[in-house]
């Protein structure tokens, strides 16, 4: 025979943003006897890997588009790509401010993510040679505001 597991029919199920308000709420009242430990304890931890996966994807793109500007020849994509870096570069720094302490994971996951963004501007572009590992400065400010492709 099997056994039925009844759904759980908590406000977190039913209604995402009224727990958050409610969670919110008690945190304020220091209600902390009737707070939903288990979902605010998942919740937390969710918002660090979310940002953490955030980061390395906007790394990965970063990454990507500094390669193709540095050795794709193709001046009519030249801004378009410089636009991201841009970009990238604007949100990474963004993370970092809100979070500091994704200066060591950056530097940890460097090598990673580029060897991903490297996999992906070889899939696009075929015939272009790029460097097995990155050859420039890994130190986070030149890393975010370098216009490598300035020295060429």
């Amino acid at each position: 025979m099997n056994k039925i597991i009844p759904k759980t029919d908590t406000l977190y199920d039913r209604d995402f943003v009224a727990w958050c308000e409610d969670t919110t709420a008690k945190l304020r009242k220091r209600e902390f006897d009737n707070l939903d430990v288990e979902n605010l304890i998942e919740e937390i931890e969710s918002l660090g890997k979310s940002d953490r996966r955030e980061l390395k994807n906007r790394l990965t793109v970063l990454l990507a588009h500094i390669l193709k500007r540095m050795y794709v020849n193709s001046p009519e994509n030249f801004n378009g790509w410089e636009l991201t870096i841009l970009e990238q570069r604007r949100q990474i720094k963004n993370l970092l401010q809100d979070s500091p302490s994704f200066k060591p994971y950056l530097a940890q996951i460097f090598s990673e993510v580029y060897q991903d963004a490297l996999e992906e501007v070889e899939l696009e572009y075929k015939k272009t040679e790029f460097p097995d590992s990155w050859i420039f400065d890994i130190e986070t400010d030149v890393l975010l505001s370098k216009k490598y492709w300035e020295e060429q």
